[in-house]
Parts: structure tokens; sequence; C-alpha cells
């Protein structure tokens, strides 16, 4: 048997987290406010959460009461033991996405919560067009510099390929601006966001790369105060795990009055 390749050098993604800077995780403080605003709106008390993150000091400030464990291939959680698990903003490194998901359904108590957050695909399209159009004129080719991140339709099918019930997703773009592609890249660092993809090229690019993205990001992508604009999409998914309790969708054709009497309006057969 052979081993499938790894999207993800998990060994350069712990360095590259290793050095982030707790004043630059902006977008995973986003994603916690945003968490936290949506259990605000679901009317009941979780009394045994647990958060999978990469950034275990960022969420224990916010949920004292969670067990907080780290995003590895397996996750040190207990079957059946928690009410609400959060996925917070990791996903989008994981090597088996679905792997991740069903861990944490088995996890949770019937009726328990899943919130994971993570990128779409719309997030650094500014930065992947521009990087991608500088490589091809220095080099003649192109070698993988940012994790294809997920579609939001891709990413919602993922929640009932692992099994979870009453599945959503939906999406929050954010909008961002940098002096230039360069700050773009350099706040990505503090974020640990950097490229840790295990197809990467490992040489040092050249310099010329850089310098060439930034010339051609400054003129696709320039704001009318001189800066440069970025995109970042951050996708919510909202699971339950299975319980008999929670709402069943009808049987079709068990419906007992037609739609068109009930809007009030004449019924149109579909042509063949």
């Amino acid at each position: 048997m052979t081993t499938p390749n790894q999207l993800t050098d998990t060994r350069a993604l712990s360095l590259h987290r290793a050095r982030a800077k707790s004043n630059g995780l902006f977008l995973q403080e986003s994603a916690a406010d945003e968490i936290q605003d949506r259990l605000g709106m679901v009317n009941r008390a979780f009394k045994s959460p647990a958060v999978v993150t990469p950034f275990a000091d960022l969420w224990a400030r916010r949920l004292p009461s969670a067990k907080v464990v780290e995003d590895s291939d397996t996750l040190a959680l207990e079957p059946g033991a928690h009410d609400l698990v959060i996925h917070a903003m990791s996903l989008h490194w994981a090597n088996d996405p679905v792997g991740q998901l069903i861990q944490c359904r088995r996890s949770l108590k019937p009726d328990g919560l899943l919130i994971a957050a993570t990128l779409g695909g719309q997030t650094l399209e500014e930065l992947r067009a521009c990087i991608g159009q500088a490589e091809i004129a220095i080099t003649g080719g192109l070698s993988p510099r940012v994790a294809p991140m997920g579609e939001i339709r891709d990413l919602g099918a993922l929640l009932q390929r692992a099994g979870f019930a009453l599945p959503v997703a939906d999406s929050l773009p954010i909008r961002t601006e940098y002096r230039d592609a360069m700050h773009l890249m350099h706040d990505l660092r503090q974020m640990g966001e950097t490229n840790a993809l295990s197809q990467r090229r490992k040489t040092t690019p050249p310099r010329a790369l850089f310098t060439l993205t930034s010339q051609q990001y400054a003129e696709a992508f320039s704001t009318p105060t001189g800066r440069v604009k970025a995109t970042y999409e951050m996708v919510f998914l909202t699971g339950w795990a299975p319980d008999a309790s929670q709402q069943q969708p009808l049987r079709p054709g068990s419906a007992k009055q037609r739609l068109a009497d009930a809007l009030k309006v004449p019924e149109v057969p579909l042509g063949d």
C-alpha cells in the first residue's frame, strides 16, 4: 500500500504557527467574535464545550470552561463527551477535513452542536492572481504557494459526508487594505498562515518574484487612498449530532395541500 500525498507539511505549519504573533491574529479574533455572536443566538446553555485550535491561549481567554485541543490529525476528544465543539480556523490546513469533522461529531452528545470556522475559496484571490502571473513571467512555471481553500458549496457538503444533521454553511467576506503586497505577506507571517504546502518548492524564491508581484498588485488592486486591497472569506459550518428529537424532513410526496392552493395561484404544469 502507498501513503497518499499529504496536502500540508505539518512540521512546516507548526514552525510557522510558532512564529505567529499574538497581536497579528486578527482573523482568529474575528472568527472568535463571530462564533460567540452566533452562540448568543442559540437558545441553549452549553455545559461541556471543546475547541479545536492551533492557538490555545486565545480560546482559553474566550471560553475558560472549554477543553482546548490541538488540531492534530487525531483529535484528543473523547466520544460523546461534549455538547458543543468549535473547530476554529484550521480546517483549511487539514490533510483530512472530513476526518476532522467526523471526529468532532463522534465527540458530541446527541443533539450537540458543531461550529467550524475556516477560510474559503475567495481568500487572497488578489495575491494568488498576482504571484501566479509574476512566477510565470520569471520562471516560466507555477509552484504551489497558497493553500487551495474550498468553495462554500463544497465545504457545506463536508458536513453531510461527516454525518451531521441540519447542516448549514455561510460565508463572511472580510475586505482589508494594506500599504502594499509586501505588507500583506508580512501580515500573513504574523498570522502563521504562510506557505506550508507539501509540494511547495523548498528553495528560496528569487527576490524578483516578490518585487514583480508587488508591482502587479499595485497596478491591479490599488484603492483610491493609494493602498491595496485584500480579501479574506471566512466560512462558517454549522451542524448537529443526530438525535431523534430533531426536526425531520417530510417524505417527498407526503404533503396534504398543494403549494399552489396555499399561495392562491394557478398551478402551471411543467413541459416535458
